[in-house]
């Protein structure tokens, strides 16, 4: 019953491997960028923008020490991080990658430990985020500790060997995304962690944001969230070279920790061991729990990841709900009138910190205005009765904004950003009566196949587009074909060439993983997902409020729907108690509650229950372990978890 999958983990991606980018066709199946493709990395590599470079010194502004043969593992002996996995990027461009995506990559290859001012430092390229250090009058502050504990056990190793040890007196976690937190456990123990002898800030709402997530929409997020970060690509010219926010998320183990303090508004002033922190209350931004913090005695502002070297999400690829960007510009906003004309330095959780006074002003009104302007826009084209296909086609940024690279479309993009911002408002029909409730995609498909006059005849049509350099029109006619003939090796490897084209040509590392991972599905097939987690820690976290609602999504309501069930459960380890109802399909589920006459009473530990939900102890042992107490019908009981679905972890995306 694995109710929770997010906490597991996309499989590895195999070993950097050097490919010849003469060959036609590499190891990994990937094929030569077609002319269509050239020309258009040719025309990007051309651009007046592109010959600024004044931000590799600025990424290696500050670097006290790096360490080239880096090589994290995990308790198994596997990859968790490598950057030389990334060292064929030290070389310009070749035509099978946008050439602005490369240059973003190699600067998030850049990697060590860096002074941002005296007395704050960051480590940058040991994860996704960076890890960013305060020094105190006896000791240090830590700012978002990473991913995995692996990664941030290696960071804090540098910090030590090159800055000294010091005691760490608090930790503070901007957000509630895990590449944020999950390396907690390796700064303080789980005693120092657990007795509140270290100060752990984060902001109000911090603990359940990071859980609930991914405890309800799990399995599926975390499919696509494979395909967002190319986990099964190889790290290669032709494969994965960057998510344009960073790498790729360390996998690893990792970890989470209560909160000593929240923060629930902006102006909320902490001084810790000499230093003073001053607190943008900002959520329902980037994410729905987040805080920035301005440090006066430093001048610098920790914008958390509000803002960064690249226009962000509002709809982020592996799926979650749609951000606000009124919301989110107007927290950039607030704090450019906040702490502007204070703020000398602006380093973030991602990518290289901004120095100078009117360069963070120009750079936070950038940040400002992509957001407010893709918002305002959106709508103003959805009032000129356009659909979401056509305001993607149809918005524009003004040079003013279009050229700037610290919001070009590396991470979010112009297009699924507008996207967003109709879906927010709107929902998911565009308002055409025949998207209202449409044939299938399988069986529309077959239908488009057999009216073009069959498989070939549309893969002709589609091969005709591909040699024009239409690859978007040969991917709609090639899917439609692998929709109909699912099984035809010919549709799948002409759908397969036309993807990787697209993602070769494309300007978001997201949308190149989502592309190319795509291609790698269809030649390779769905690869096994490690759906066990590697985070038990986050997992004894999440309340059992949560765990039951996730067992409602779980339900299989046509079977369960002439059922009129109802069961009491007592948790003695944590004294709580819970009564689920079943009838009409549906699970409820209420908190210190119980049924008078239920069909049956569940004693058990908490413990005993995660053994269950990490499918641990199966349904046998359940009714017979001496640590799970029925009073009542068993058999009942043993009838609703029937009813339980696990996820699947491995379902097909760009097959049927």
């Amino acid at each position: 019953m694995a109710l929770l999958a997010a906490c597991g983990q996309p499989a590895p991606a195999p070993d950097a491997v050097q490919y010849d980018l003469g060959v036609e066709v590499d190891t990994a199946g990937f094929r030569a960028a077609e002319p269509a493709t050239i020309a258009a990395q040719q025309a990007v590599a051309s651009s007046d923008f592109m010959t600024d470079e004044r931000d590799f010194d600025l990424a290696r502004r500050g670097l006290l020490a790096t360490e080239t043969e880096l090589d994290i593992r995990g308790p198994n002996g596997e990859v968790v991080w490598r950057p030389a996995d990334y060292a064929f990027l030290d070389v310009e461009p070749p035509a099978t990658a946008n050439p602005s995506l490369w240059r973003q990559a190699r600067l998030n290859n850049i990697h060590g430990l860096f002074e941002v001012v005296p007395g704050i430092y960051q480590v940058r390229g040991y994860d996704l985020s960076n890890m960013s250090i305060i020094e105190t009058e006896s000791g240090r502050i830590i700012i978002d500790p990473l991913t995995s504990v692996e990664t941030a056990r290696a960071a804090l190793d540098l910090v030590e060997r090159e800055l000294g040890a010091r005691e760490i007196v608090a930790i503070v976690l901007t957000h509630s995304h895990i590449d944020h937190f999950g390396g907690i456990a390796a700064i303080a123990s789980r005693e120092e962690l657990d007795s509140g002898e270290i100060e752990i800030i984060a902001p109000d709402h911090f603990l359940e944001e990071a859980v609930s997530e991914n405890v309800l929409a799990g399995a599926v997020m975390s499919r696509r969230a494979g395909f967002m970060y190319g986990m099964p690509l190889p790290r290669s010219p032709r494969g994965h070279i960057g998510s344009g926010l960073g790498k790729h998320p360390a996998i690893g183990t990792h970890s989470i920790a209560a909160p000593t303090r929240t923060i629930t508004r902006t102006g909320e002033r902490m001084t810790i061991d000499g230093v003073e922190l001053v607190f943008q209350y900002a959520p329902h931004t980037e994410a729905p729990a987040e805080l920035t913090i301005f440090l006066p005695q430093f001048n610098a502002w920790c914008g958390a990841e509000i803002v960064s070297r690249s226009m962000h999400n509002l709809y982020t690829l592996r799926g979650a709900q749609v951000r606000d960007a009124v919301a989110w510009s107007a927290a950039i906003d607030d704090a450019l009138h906040l702490f502007g004309d204070q703020t000398d330095v602006i380093f973030n959780s991602h990518h290289w910190p901004v120095w100078g006074r009117e360069e963070s002003r120009t750079y936070l009104e950038a940040q400002r205005d992509i957001y407010k302007y893709i918002h305002d826009q959106t709508l103003r084209l959805a009032s000129q009765g356009l659909t979401p296909d056509e305001i993607a086609e149809t918005i524009a940024l003004p040079p003013e904004l279009e050229n700037v690279f610290s919001i070009r479309g590396y991470y979010g993009t112009l297009r699924h950003n507008a996207r967003a911002v109709y879906q927010r408002y709107f929902g998911w029909y565009d308002g055409v009566p025949a998207h209202l409730n449409p044939v299938p995609r399988s069986e529309a498909a077959a239908r488009y196949v057999d009216g073009f006059g069959g498989l070939e005849a549309t893969l002709a049509l589609a091969q005709t587009a591909f040699d024009a350099g239409d690859f978007r029109w040969a991917a709609e006619l090639q899917q439609h074909a692998v929709f109909a003939e699912p099984g035809s090796a010919v549709a799948r490897e002409a759908l397969a060439r036309s993807y990787e084209q697209m993602g070769y040509q494309a300007e978001s590392g997201p949308w190149r993983d989502n592309y190319l991972s795509g291609a790698h599905e269809l030649r390779h097939g769905v690869e096994a997902v490690d759906a066990e987690s590697a985070a038990d820690d986050i997992l004894n976290s999440i309340p059992l409020d949560m765990f039951f609602s996730a067992m409602a999504t779980r339900l299989d309501g046509v079977a369960a729907g002439d059922r009129e069930l109802a069961f009491n459960f007592r948790f003695t380890d944590v004294d709580e108690t819970y009564l689920i109802e079943i009838s009409n399909g549906v699970m409820r589920h209420y908190e210190d509650r119980q049924a008078e006459q239920p069909d049956a009473t569940v004693t058990l530990t908490r413990a005993f229950w995660m053994r269950l939900i990490s499918d641990d102890a199966g349904l046998v042992d359940m009714i017979a372990s001496q640590e799970f107490a029925v009073e009542g019908d068993r058999a009942a009981l043993l009838g609703f978890f029937t009813l339980l679905q696990d996820p699947q972890t491995d379902f097909p995306i760009v097959t049927p």
